[in-house]
């Protein structure tokens, strides 16, 4: 192993950083923004409402996402009608193909997350909601959507971390993230194993981050209540023995 080239991969690939942060959270927050609706849809007892939904996420859960990546880059583009409309200004660029498809993704992944969350809220804060009058709008945005929140996000974190690592696929399509410049590198030194273990390191303390931040979000809204009690330390008498069980009368 050498390294200089070990040294001069860990110099090089934190360029490519601020590329894979972007791309991660921009199409995150976009397909969370997605499927807040989608996810009361989907979790709707009305068929209508909810078949749609289903189909959209089974297709793009049950499908791979470099194959999703690859139908909206090579694919969409072209089609004629695309390319002589304002969207050919979009869909040629690398880097909006690959925001797509991530949120596409990302939004079919967090729906279901969601759907699981609304379902299991108690029941009876629902009941609770409409005993005070609440709409069904008001109830949804006050008692069940922070509700879900709380449930949902050990599962959400999962989606987190599986949407910043699937970012490196980014780089099938000319993009140079992390994961685009390690393989730029490989081409030009002829050393995978320096440089792939330098960019494998960088994800790796990228999902440590993310795992530590979303365990001190659910740290801090967990319930008191929901707590598991401190541990009481056992009373002792005088000869450093614990107490004798009094008798029942």
């Amino acid at each position: 192993m050498s390294m200089t080239i070990a040294l001069e991969a860990f110099l090089t690939l934190p360029r490519g950083l601020l590329l894979t942060l972007v791309l991660t959270f921009a199409s995150l927050a976009a397909g969370f923004a997605v499927s807040v609706p989608l996810a009361f849809l989907r979790a709707s007892s009305n068929p209508w409402a909810s078949a749609p939904v289903l189909a959209y996420t089974y297709a793009f859960r049950g499908t791979p996402l470099l194959v999703q990546l690859f139908l909206i880059y090579y694919g969409i583009g072209q089609l004629p009608l695309v390319r002589q409309s304002f969207l050919w200004a979009v869909m040629r660029e690398p880097f909006w193909c690959a925001f797509i498809a991530f949120t596409l993704n990302s939004a079919a992944h967090t729906t279901e997350v969601l759907r699981g969350g609304i379902q299991a809220v108690p029941r009876g804060q629902i009941e609770a909601a409409k005993a005070l009058g609440l709409s069904r709008f008001h109830t949804a945005r006050l008692i069940v959507f922070p509700l879900t929140l709380r449930i949902a996000l050990p599962a959400y974190a999962n989606e987190v971390v599986g949407m910043l690592k699937a970012s490196s696929l980014a780089s099938t399509i000319t993009l140079l993230e992390v994961t685009g410049l390690a393989r730029q590198l490989v081409s030009e030194t002829f050393a995978p194993y320096e440089v792939f273990i330098a960019a494998g390191a960088f994800y790796l303390l990228l999902t440590l981050l993310i795992t530590q931040g979303f365990q001190m979000l659910e740290t801090r809204w967990t319930p008191t209540a929901n707590r598991p009690p401190p541990t009481q330390p056992v009373p002792r008498r005088a000869n450093g023995k614990p107490p004798l069980a009094s008798a029942e009368t």
